[in-house]
């Protein structure tokens, strides 16, 4: 062993308590303590996040980890913590004492890994506080977030690359445990990673037993019972829909099973008591959307059950990678059939804006910006009611935005809460008498601008602007100060973002289409998707095999020899033939009675698209607003296809 092999081993010894690294681990940190950025792919469960901790403990300067998820950064600062390994997250949760710590620590060097969310990057005050502290190494977990390709695209993830530049952040390392070849030269030509610098470990993991078995939903609830009657220790039953997680977790318990539901429509409390438990040991079987896993890390996971079909091949794999991480034979059951294919396409078609809605937009910006009083062409919006009055959803809408700062239409400027509030802790003489000078006029200017209505103070921004003009973030630093003193108590609301917007490039004359042609470009390859995952399902070659192949993963030569495919054959899936077709004559009645009420509220005529996605059960917000679920037809042709329900109202309306 080379000495800068034993000098790394021991620091494992020393500060992880382990005796070796795990396969692929070695190769991550030597190229990363070589100066070089590096492209990480291991499969759930094998250990990733090792990779960055250890590295930051041999690296200059501090590590700047980006994680999707809550859940996750507190489970791998307690890891961190627990080794007492100088570590901290910012977030929401943070009093303003804790948060000015953090930023003491990152800036004095104390601190060596430090977590934020990746929408923290939106608060110009946080980027540049980064500014000010010397980063080592950007570390980007579930990486494939990155890829417009990737199952789980996180709009905000796309400019990760750009910030990287503007921080002058030398290092990236991305994580990531599902990524196709596709995915891998996306990510990697985001940030300039040279193929030599990807590590990819092998996909397969033999313990794992992968079976699909045809379930018809009417037998599949037995079918379930009887699969886990051969069933021992801790398990996980992926659904779809939050009531099926509450009505098969009670089946279950009916059964005799310790069974509980897991969504995100229960309480933190409930949420959080029920991870626990599960982690301890005290409930065997947890009845989940996919609200539940990331971030559970439990060793002796037996078996992982998919009651429905999964959304997509990658979804199913960090899914059955939850199972058996300590080694032991896990068993990984499907139970399929393709009742739930048209609601998983429908979620897809759903999300694809319509043109119309996308100029709404577009004219949103130009409206507003052209009243701005700024020298400079600004835009300032809020999420919901843009999305309220421009008939897009909320996810892609923040896609639609990501892709206008893409194309440098605008330029994010900084965020503010336009609603402020506060009550009074002390006296506001007190208060007051704390301060001397300027800074005593400035909160006299504030509190006089605030108008006490019972307990509550409302702060009226505007006023106290031109009354006494000053930075924006000056008021924001100052109510951090008092409510982290506990003199007041704070509460901020509607966040306003503002934008710098190009006048010219918002002119472009193909801009609204070419916003549209992305958006259908994203929806065709997401119904390739399920496409691809039906196929899987029905496969006659060895599953973990084709599992392995599907992420590039070519080292497994042979047939696996355990799963469904290798014992027994592939399976079959018939077609759902849907019989309540709804004839021409009833849907040009529903497509009028849906006109009365639509265009009364709007002045707008009902499209094709939003007649069927009516008729598919789908809503939006305009559908949300005249309360479209309580109207005769709503959701009456959930179960056909999205683009036969399309035809079939093209040919008619």
């Amino acid at each position: 062993m080379s000495q800068l092999k034993q000098h790394l081993a021991s620091s494992l010894k020393q500060h992880f308590g382990f005796d070796d690294f795990r396969h692929g681990q070695l190769p991550v940190i030597e190229t990363i303590l070589q100066q070089h950025s590096c492209l990480a792919i291991f499969p759930t469960g094998s250990g990733k996040s090792l990779c960055y901790q250890f590295s930051a403990l041999h690296l200059p300067h501090l590590t700047l980890v980006v994680s999707p998820l809550l859940a996750l950064m507190q489970d791998q600062l307690d890891f961190l913590l627990a080794r007492n390994i100088p570590a901290a997250k910012v977030d929401s949760t943070l009093s303003y004492a804790q948060n000015q710590q953090v930023m003491e620590d990152a800036r004095s060097g104390v601190l060596k890994i430090l977590m934020v969310s990746v929408e923290r990057f939106k608060n110009e005050r946080f980027r540049q506080f980064i500014e000010s502290v010397d980063v080592s190494l950007l570390v980007i977990d579930e990486a494939h977030c990155i890829s417009e390709w990737g199952h789980n695209f996180r709009p905000d993830y796309l400019k990760l690359p750009a910030y990287q530049k503007a921080l002058n952040i030398p290092q990236v390392l991305l994580l990531t445990a599902t990524a196709t070849a596709k995915v891998k030269e996306d990510m990697a030509k985001k940030f300039a990673i040279q193929p030599q610098h990807i590590v990819q470990t092998g996909f397969y993991r033999e313990n794992l037993n992968l079976n699909v078995l045809h379930a018809p939903e009417e037998q599949k609830a037995e079918i379930l019972v009887e699969q886990l009657s051969h069933l021992d220790g801790a398990g996980i039953v992926y659904v779809t829909l939050q009531k099926e997680a509450e009505e098969l977790a009670s089946l279950l318990r009916q059964q005799g099973h310790n069974a509980v539901p897991y969504h995100a429509g229960l309480k933190d409390q409930q949420r959080l008591s029920t991870q626990l438990q599960f982690m301890a040991d005290e409930v065997d079987i947890v009845v989940a959307t996919i609200a539940f896993g990331m971030g559970v890390d439990k060793s002796n996971i037996r078996f992982v059950i998919h009651y429905e079909l999964p959304k997509s091949i990658e979804a199913y794999s960090q899914e059955i990678g939850r199972a058996g991480r300590d080694g032991l034979a896990s068993e990984c059951i499907t139970l399929a059939n393709l009742n739930n294919l048209t609601r998983l396409e429908n979620f897809v078609y759903a999300d694809t804006p319509e043109l119309a809605s996308i100029a709404k937009v577009i004219q949103n910006i130009k409206d507003l910006s052209s009243v701005s009083s700024n020298p400079e062409t600004r835009w300032e919006t809020q999420l919901i009611p843009l999305s309220n009055e421009t008939n897009v959803r909320q996810l892609p809408l923040k896609t639609l935005l990501v892709q206008l700062e893409l194309r440098q239409v605008i330029t994010p400027l900084f965020g503010y809460f336009s609603e402020i509030r506060f009550r009074f802790n002390q006296d506001t003489s007190a208060i007051l008498a704390r301060f001397n000078g300027e800074r005593r006029q400035f909160l006299e200017a504030v509190f006089a601008a605030s108008p006490l209505k019972k307990v509550w103070a409302t702060l009226d921004q505007e006023g106290l602007q031109r009354a006494y003009p000053h930075p924006r973030n000056r008021l924001v630093s100052a109510l951090d100060y008092l409510h982290g003193q506990e003199l007041i108590e704070l509460q901020s609301q509607r966040h306003t973002d503002v934008f710098s917007v190009d006048e010219e490039r918002l002119a472009a004359s193909d801009l609204i289409e070419s916003l549209y042609a992305y958006f259908k470009q994203r929806e065709v390859a997401e119904i390739k998707r399920i496409a691809e995952l039906v196929d899987f399902f029905q496969n006659k070659q060895c599953l973990s095999q084709t599992l392995a192949s599907y992420f590039d993963d070519t080292s497994l030569s042979h047939a696996c020899g355990h799963c469904s495919v290798c014992l027994a054959g592939g399976i079959d899936l018939p077609e759902v033939v849907d019989a309540a077709l709804p004839d021409e004559q009833q849907l040009r009645n529903l497509y009028a009675e849906l006109s009365y009420v639509y265009t009364a509220k709007f002045n707008e005529p009902v499209s094709n698209v939003l007649f069927t996605r009516f008729l598919a059960g789908l809503t939006n917000p305009y559908l949300t607003k005249i309360k479209a679920r309580n109207l005769n037809g709503f959701g009456l042709c959930q179960s056909i296809r999205y683009q036969q329900l399309l035809s079939l109202v093209d040919a008619i309306c």
